[in-house]
């Protein structure tokens, strides 16, 4: 026998032997496991990079998956149409959550003034130690701090900071430091209450979430229901993208799906905000 075949069946024996080896086949897992853990979190924070700011960019990629799948233009479309609605839809989240942090920031900018006046500290000097990095003053910050460091109009500095967005509970807090300059009634003890009312609105918020929570995801159910039965109808082998981009009957069901899909959501949605406001 030539040497070379020898050669070879003494390596396809070894690599046999250690392909039965359970060590041998640890190893390589956990070699593949290896490789995996480090190009996940990468690939994961590629796209969170390249997506950053810009989530409703998301709809292209899927539309794209969607127009090969079904041979179609009509998901390109869709996914068109549907990067400006999820923009919008971002942003006004993003609206409400900053309403929601600029209230939290009054609430703790008025126990932290309380604090320094409870130390001894004048009240200028309380609202600048309190004021100084907590964002709580908005674009008016630098207005509130003059005032309240060269003894300018400090509650009409306040109200005009309290125009912004979630600011409103400035507006109490220049009521009180009117009040206890005017009347020379305690400004911690007004704004200690103002704080208590702040904290107690915030609850209520936190409590009507979560009681509408339910409700939410009955919208998101909804929002789901069309996917869910495309993905069945795929999974029995009846083609809906095709049936559904391809033929007049499926173009008729597509259109006026997804007129409903559009009025359901939009109506479960108004329902659920009419209940938060």
């Amino acid at each position: 026998m030539p040497g070379w075949v020898m050669a070879g069946c003494t390596g396809l024996a070894g690599g046999l032997a250690v392909a039965r080896d359970p060590g041998a086949r640890r190893a390589r897992a956990l070699m593949r496991q290896g490789r995996d853990a480090r190009w996940v979190p990468a690939a994961g924070g590629m796209l969170r990079t390249l997506f950053e700011g810009r989530r409703e960019w998301l709809c292209a990629p899927v539309a794209a998956l969607l127009a090969a799948l079904g041979d179609s233009v009509l998901p390109l479309l869709a996914g068109a149409v549907a990067i400006p609605l999820v923009r919008r839809w971002q942003r006004r989240r993003a609206r409400r959550r900053g309403r929601e942090q600029a209230t939290d920031a009054v609430m703790s900018l008025c126990g932290a003034v309380v604090g320094e006046l409870r130390a001894g500290r004048e009240p200028g000097e309380a609202l600048l130690a309190a004021a100084r990095g907590a964002g709580a003053l908005g674009a008016a910050e630098s207005a509130v701090l003059a005032a309240a460091r060269f003894g300018g109009d400090v509650p009409g500095a306040l109200r005009q900071a309290a125009s912004g967005p979630g600011l409103d509970g400035l507006a109490g807090m220049a009521a009180c430091w009117r009040v206890a300059v005017d009347g020379g009634a305690g400004l911690a003890a007004g704004l200690a209450r103002l704080e208590s009312a702040l904290r107690g609105e915030r609850r209520r918020r936190d409590e009507l979430r979560a009681q509408l929570a339910g409700a939410w995801s009955t919208v998101a159910v909804l929002a789901l229901l069309p996917v869910m039965g495309l993905g069945l109808g795929a999974a029995l082998g009846a083609d809906p993208l095709r049936v559904l981009l391809h033929s007049p009957g499926g173009l008729v069901c597509l259109a006026t799906g997804g007129l409903l899909e559009a009025a359901g959501l939009v109506w479960a949605t108004r329902i659920v905000r009419a209940a938060e406001a």
